[in-house]
């Protein structure tokens, strides 16, 4: 499990780079590691990637935001849950939060249909803006 977030880790890494999204490896701070960043629309996003056998939860969605409470405040999160996040995981964790989610689905759609990662990305960015969802599904984005 753990080589396969690594290997996840370096495909969002190739994914971003191109997009021309200036994209960052995995790096460690003091007390924590983040999987990466990458820049949009002038902001830059820092990268929290899980691939598990389950979605996730407040406790991850939590953590990763306790990590960007640490940084400036500009700074926004990304979130992928390859596996998804749980219902009450996203209810628990609540509104107008600095990050929003992607899950493997979200992936899948974006790679098969030919839309662009980055339109993506700021779909769900304006939602989260606009309704205080983290969490939309590309479906629900995309037309």
């Amino acid at each position: 499990p753990q080589q396969r977030g690594y290997d996840f880790e370096r495909f969002l890494k190739d994914l971003f780079d191109a997009f021309r999204l200036a994209a960052r490896n995995p790096f460690r701070l003091v007390g924590e590691q983040i999987d990466g960043s990458f820049e949009l629309a002038g902001e830059t996003y820092l990268v929290e990637a899980k691939w598990l056998n389950r979605k996730v939860g407040v406790a991850e969605l939590g953590a990763f935001h306790s990590k960007l409470d640490q940084k400036a405040h500009w700074a926004r999160g990304l979130f992928i849950s390859f596996g998804g996040f749980a219902d009450e995981g996203l209810q628990g964790f609540g509104r107008g939060r600095r990050l929003v989610g992607m899950d493997g689905r979200d992936l899948y759609e974006s790679l098969t249909r030919g839309i662009a990662i980055d339109r993506v990305i700021a779909r769900k960015v304006r939602h989260a803006a606009e309704t205080g969802e983290i969490f939309a599904p590309i479906d629900q984005l995309i037309r």
